[in-house]
């Protein structure tokens, strides 16, 4: 009896797969191209820009509150290699404005640290923080380093506008004085240096916001608290169809 002996070797063939299924167009996504964007640009993370108001506790020292940033943004650093926060702390007599340029995941430990201390049974420096604008992506810093400013002098007002204005045109107002001070900021402050110190109020007076804006949308409803903006940002975004919640599913074809 004979056996016929195949050669294996000879006899495989290699698989080609067909140019029909092949994808003729690179697939990417919105994201990979924002990435490549930023790897192009020599950038770690996409930056953010925030901004925040709220009132500060009765007979607190100013003090306190920027070594208390400071303190924050060193230990954030050290999980966050490379994500510096820039921005300018601006403090009125009883209310402050904040705003922070960052990146998210920075932006997200500095506003879970603040809820922290809301829920803890010791009364903190800053209460009732409104996040007035969130921007995303934005192309460049309008600081490059973050200053602490106090309005040590109140500026005096003929009339409070906000009482007439609607929550749009303050905010309007809000943002358009806040730019120009940012660039004025841009334009006359050298980096490594301490920045505008507390003379504000005398070096460019018409660029700062009335205390009487910022209370307006401390209290304003259409703003949310940090707390309501990180349960938002944790949410799972989960969309139902009408074909998942009919009885029996429809059959497709």
């Amino acid at each position: 009896m004979s056996f016929i002996v195949h050669n294996r070797r000879g006899s495989k063939k290699h698989f080609q797969a067909d140019p029909l299924l092949m994808p003729k167009v690179p697939r990417i996504n919105y994201l990979h191209l924002q990435e490549e964007k930023q790897r192009l640009q020599l950038k770690k993370f996409l930056l953010h820009r925030m901004f925040l108001v709220g009132h500060l506790q009765e007979n607190v020292e100013k003090k306190d509150i920027s070594e208390y940033y400071e303190q924050l943004f060193q230990s954030i650093l050290k999980h966050h290699l490379g994500e510096t926060v820039t921005g300018l702390l601006l403090m009125y007599p009883s209310t402050f404005l904040h705003i922070l340029e960052t990146s998210n995941g920075t932006l997200f430990r500095i506003l879970l640290d603040y809820v922290a201390h809301e829920k803890s049974e010791t009364e903190f420096m800053i209460k009732n923080v409104k996040i007035i604008v969130a921007s995303h992506n934005i192309p460049t810093r309008l600081f490059m380093q973050w200053h602490v400013s106090v309005i040590k002098v109140p500026v005096m007002y003929l009339d409070d506008v906000t009482q007439s204005q609607s929550v749009a045109e303050v905010t309007t107002d809000f943002l358009t004085m806040t730019h120009k001070l940012a660039l004025h900021l841009f334009k006359t402050v050298k980096v490594g240096t301490k920045g505008p110190s507390d003379n504000l109020h005398q070096v460019a007076p018409d660029l700062l916001l009335p205390e009487q804006t910022i209370k307006y949308l401390c209290t304003a409803e259409e703003f949310m608290d940090p707390a309501t903006f990180l349960n938002m940002y944790n949410r799972p975004i989960h969309v139902t169809l009408d074909s998942e919640i009919v009885w029996p599913a429809p059959s497709r074809f």
